[in-house]
């Protein structure tokens, strides 16, 4: 599945409290490697590593150092020069950084095949994201408990909006109904959008930022990749 953050679209969230520096403008694909460093320092920090280079961190996340310092340096200056990087510290700003410094409260729309797929995942949770309401505009499936939480009609998506304090909205919808759900959603004050519905959707009005996940577009585009490196029709 692709990261969704290459097809973030929406402005970056304000800086973080710790007080890093934050630019105007931050690309999609440097918020991608950010995630890679992430992870490559939680591995070193449970192996007992403390220090780390901006080679290291490259070669684990396929770029190069220069790479890693330019993406570090558009937040703030984290290393020192012929000693690295802090481990531990630039772990938490790294989670700081991409918002992981606190839970988000998840609301998932559609309790179909990939409704159900992302509701057991089980990285959200650990990573900070808690679904913590599911809608679905199938009478069969309203009432029914995914685990604890029960499944309510779609026709109470604002209200639980509001009343659950919803940050994040997950779209498992039929792509025709997707930019209606979309824009409900933002209406009712979600503060960002994850979309699985097989279209894309026309950017809402406000800033609130959209992550297009279409996997049908990057099966094809791996099929493309095949194909282009001679593989036989």
């Amino acid at each position: 599945m692709t990261d969704f953050t290459s097809h973030l679209t929406g402005p970056l969230p304000p800086a973080h409290p710790q007080g890093f520096a934050v630019a105007k403008r931050i690309s999609a694909s440097t918020i991608r490697r950010l995630s890679f460093y992430l992870r490559s320092l939680e591995r070193l920090r449970a192996r007992g590593a403390t220090t780390v280079s901006s080679e290291q961190l490259a070669e684990d996340g396929g770029t190069t150092g220069a790479q890693v310092r330019k993406d570090l340096s558009q937040f703030g200056s984290f290393g020192k020069r012929g000693t690295g990087y802090d481990v531990g510290a630039l772990s938490e700003h790294l989670r700081g950084i991409l918002g992981l410094h606190r839970r988000w409260r998840v609301l998932l729309v559609g309790a179909g095949r990939i409704g159900a797929a992302l509701f057991e995942y089980p990285n959200f949770s650990q990573r900070g994201y808690d679904c913590v309401a599911i809608v679905d505009n199938d009478p069969d499936k309203v009432g029914r408990r995914w685990g604890t939480i029960p499944i309510q009609s779609a026709d109470r998506m604002e209200c639980i909006i509001e009343a659950e304090d919803i940050d994040l909205v997950i779209l498992a919808v039929p792509g025709e109904v997707a930019q209606s759900v979309a824009e409900r959603a933002v209406s009712a004050g979600a503060l960002g959008l994850m979309n699985f519905a097989p279209t894309q959707l026309r950017r809402p009005a406000t800033d609130v930022p959209v992550a297009e996940v279409n996997l049908v577009m990057e099966l094809e585009a791996l099929s493309f990749a095949i194909m282009r490196g001679g593989r036989p029709a």
